[in-house]
């Protein structure tokens, strides 16, 4: 039986590759670092471990006899102050869980990484962005999540370079049911309570939490070693997916689309006053939001993203069942 082992088990995408995994008749383990958290995963079988990236002999026993690895506990800036730092901590805990994966004689490492890390086309290529596009360390400076993320990615490309057969997913907005730490599940919760009054001038691409982990799961055979692979479903922009969730809850979509110049009195606000950090960490990015071309994942990786609609009314439903968002 295929030994895996999980790196954030416990949480929204993490949880979802746990269960897919499950599903191809694998033994699974799952790292966490607080022992009562178990996530969306409730008594599912899974071999929990104990341990913590920032403590890499904490993550030794848990590499022991493990043919996959799934890395999805990567380093989550919460705000963009001591950028710096936030960068030399998550290329710390990249570089232990790597080692271990080395030392281990790994099969397979699978990092799922983010859509930060995927660049816009050069201005003369009228396209979607896909593998080929890099983001620029440096041009988000001010983002400790855009920095973290691309540090963290091509360290993993650089072991990969280097022998390890790793490879990387990127996903994009993941939506759908599980989401515990309410990732992106606030943002559905709060338009459902008809607090999306102002829409954002910005495209996202959206996919379904289930369909990405499928894809990564099935990244483990037929991934290529060395390359990146974005996991994406839907092209839309913010106010039709702000309308489209408005009209699934019955309450109104959004009446105005908030303007740069009020962005820009956002992000002043975000950089000058502590407890609102977050704002830099993800609104100073927001004229890099765009769509994608998710055509490599859907040939190589079989991803068939489902209707976004099957999405959101899953999602909240899940959210009606019980209260275990707060409890995990």
């Amino acid at each position: 039986m295929t030994t895996t082992l999980v790196l954030g088990a416990s949480g929204f995408i993490g949880g979802h590759v746990a269960m897919a995994a499950l599903e191809q008749g694998w033994e699974v383990r799952g790292l966490r670092r607080r022992p009562e958290a178990t996530g969306h995963l409730g008594k599912a079988p899974i071999a929990w471990i104990q341990g913590d990236l920032d403590e890499p002999a904490s993550l030794v026993s848990a590499f022991e006899e493990v043919e996959i690895v799934f890395h999805v506990a990567g380093y989550y800036p919460r705000t963009s102050r001591r950028v710096a730092q936030q960068v030399a901590r998550a290329v710390n805990q990249t570089r232990a869980v790597l080692k271990c994966a080395r030392d281990g004689g790994v099969k397979r490492f699978v990092y799922v990484s983010s859509l930060s890390t995927i660049g816009r086309p050069p201005p003369n290529e009228t396209r979607l962005p896909d593998e080929r596009d890099h983001y620029l360390p440096g041009s988000l400076a001010r983002s400790a999540y855009y920095e973290c993320k691309y540090a963290m990615e091509s360290e993993v490309l650089r072991n990969a370079a280097q022998g390890l057969p790793a490879l990387v997913v990127n996903p994009t907005a993941v939506f759908g049911p599980g989401d515990v730490h309410r990732t992106l599940g606030g943002v559905l919760l709060a338009i459902a309570r008809g607090w999306g009054v102002a829409s954002l001038p910005a495209v996202i691409n959206a996919v379904d939490v289930r369909d990405v982990a499928g894809a990564t799961v099935r990244a483990a055979d037929a991934g290529r070693i060395g390359e990146r692979t974005i996991l994406g479903g839907h092209n839309l922009t913010i106010r039709e997916f702000m309308s489209l969730v408005a009209r699934l809850t019955g309450v109104k979509p959004p009446r105005f689309e908030i303007p740069p110049w009020a962005l820009d009195l956002a992000l002043f606000t975000g950089r000058n006053v502590p407890w609102l950090g977050f704002l830099d960490n993800h609104l100073a990015a927001i004229r890099h939001w765009q769509g994608y071309n998710c055509a490599k994942a859907f040939g190589e990786l079989g991803l068939q993203p489902r209707p976004l609609e099957s999405t959101i009314r899953d999602a909240l439903a899940w959210y009606r069942e019980g209260d275990r968002v707060d409890r995990n």
